[in-house]
């Protein structure tokens, strides 16, 4: 019983990943968020941070220390931790290309 329902887990996990990988829209809608405070596609109109064209690998270290606490920050600490690890990685890249 206890393996049957590992195995079902583990397919709907597989399930949910694959979705993610198909769906050629979820960075930008994971991203639209960051709209309300970084601005459209992350340009900044001033006040928060640009995200537009960070590296990837530098935004995500950064995320990664709100999610953790490490980084002090008013809510983004609290925003990180909403997400996903693969789904941060996502808007990461999102706006490395912006």
């Amino acid at each position: 019983m206890k393996t049957t329902m590992a195995a079902a887990i583990l397919c709907l996990l597989g399930a949910a990943g694959i979705a993610q990988a198909q769906d050629p829209d979820l960075a930008r809608n994971l991203a639209a968020t960051c709209a309300n405070c970084h601005g459209t596609n992350g340009h900044s109109a001033g006040g928060m941070d640009s995200l537009a064209g960070e590296a990837p690998d530098r935004m995500m270290r950064k995320l990664m220390e709100f999610r953790s606490g490490e980084r002090p920050a008013t809510i983004m600490h609290q925003i990180a931790k909403g997400y996903t690890e693969d789904q941060l990685r996502l808007i990461a890249e999102f706006f490395a290309k912006q």
